[in-house]
């Protein structure tokens, strides 16, 4: 018997801070008019400093598990595709399984920059058509203005910080994820990247002064790759599902710039009717992008049950993908989920688990220092 992943909850966060165009005028030499003719952004949020990667991906872990009335203890799984991780390790995912009190709930990171959502999601599908686990979280979080050199109006205009989660869980009903295109090109990936806080270029007084911990990227080389993928990725998706493109009811891209989503929309020969677009309130927020755009294009009554849509995004590395998706909502439950109180037996779970680490380690201690 068939076991489909059905995307059951959503939910996403973004800082109070907003940064506009005009705003970043007086940073660097540019325009509102600039900005928009070749981007489309108007404004973004921006991470302030009660603000962190994992916090965001929790506050839209929560609202996804809200939306499907899921508890965070029947979490089976926890996956985090983020390109601005709270640490190299532990993993941002094992910090929100904490703050969230999903118990239960392994937890990982991937990075595949802006297509790590896609990269998530299929992860997850294939993680619940196995039948390992039940109920995943797919989270996509970003704080990327702490990776900005404000001083380089190629990069510094575009970017924005917030967060996405859905909530995936397992049925034989079809439906969910259909079919899925995953791709990726390593010989441009220079193109797009922070070169260095990673083993190849450790942090040391010449990577600081050098700037190599901020975003680079080759903004020309990164329009044509993106233009070509976004379109012929749509289409393999489609033909994987077995689906026409008259099928469709929405697309929903990586939000990176709207002259590269009119560019795919042309190239697929469909209406901008049918495309979701957000970057002008958000700017580019890589993984978190999708799910956002997702949850607006809910609330504003252009996803629905039972629609046909196509998610399909594009990033460092170089890496591309897509998927083919059966909307389907939340399963029916008969109790709602008391969210309050499971917040307090999160915090007073974790703080136990500490206390008994520290106890532990008291105990150890002083049998290893008498033995």
């Amino acid at each position: 018997m068939t076991t489909y992943a059905h995307i059951t909850g959503w939910g996403m966060a973004v800082p109070e801070k907003i940064l506009t165009n005009n705003d970043i005028s007086k940073m660097v030499n540019t325009s509102d008019e600039w900005i928009k003719e070749r981007t489309g952004i108007e404004q973004r949020r921006i991470a302030g400093p009660e603000d962190s990667t994992a916090s965001l991906a929790s506050a839209a872990a929560l609202e996804a598990l809200k939306v499907a009335n899921v508890s965070p203890r029947d979490v089976d799984l926890i996956i985090v595709a983020t390109s601005t991780p709270e640490h190299i390790f532990p993993a941002t995912a094992s910090l929100v399984q904490d703050e969230i009190g999903a118990i239960n709930a392994g937890a990982f990171d991937i990075s595949a920059a802006c297509t790590g959502f896609i990269f998530a999601l299929n992860m997850a599908t294939q993680i619940i058509k196995g039948g390992e686990n039940k109920t995943v979280l797919v989270i996509g979080s970003e704080t990327l203005s702490r990776f900005l050199d404000w001083s380089d109006r190629g990069t510094c205009i575009i970017f924005g910080d917030g967060a996405g989660a859905f909530v995936l869980q397992a049925s034989e009903k079809p439906g969910g994820v259909i079919s899925s295109v995953m791709r990726s090109d390593g010989s441009g990936g220079d193109l797009l990247s922070i070169p260095a806080g990673g083993s190849a270029h450790p942090a040391s007084p010449r990577t600081i002064r050098e700037g190599l911990h901020y975003i680079q990227m080759n903004g020309r080389e990164v329009y044509r790759f993106a233009t070509k993928v976004m379109a012929r990725s749509s289409e393999e998706v489609l033909e994987k599902a077995n689906w026409e493109l008259k099928d469709i009811s929405l697309i929903i891209p990586h939000q990176a710039n709207k002259r590269i989503i009119k560019a795919a929309a042309r190239g697929l020969k469909v209406s901008m009717d049918k495309i979701m677009v957000n970057v002008q309130k958000y700017g580019n927020t890589s993984t978190a992008s999708i799910p956002i755009a997702t949850v607006e294009a809910i609330d504003n009554g252009r996803l629905n049950r039972d629609d046909k849509i196509i998610f399909v995004g594009f990033g460092g590395g170089l890496t591309w993908g897509a998927l083919s998706v059966i909307w389907t909502g939340p399963f029916p439950t008969e109790k709602a989920v008391p969210f309050k109180r499971l917040g307090f037996f999160a915090r007073l779970f974790s703080w136990y688990q500490r206390l008994l680490r520290r106890l532990e380690g008291l105990i150890w201690g002083r049998k290893d220092s008498s033995g």
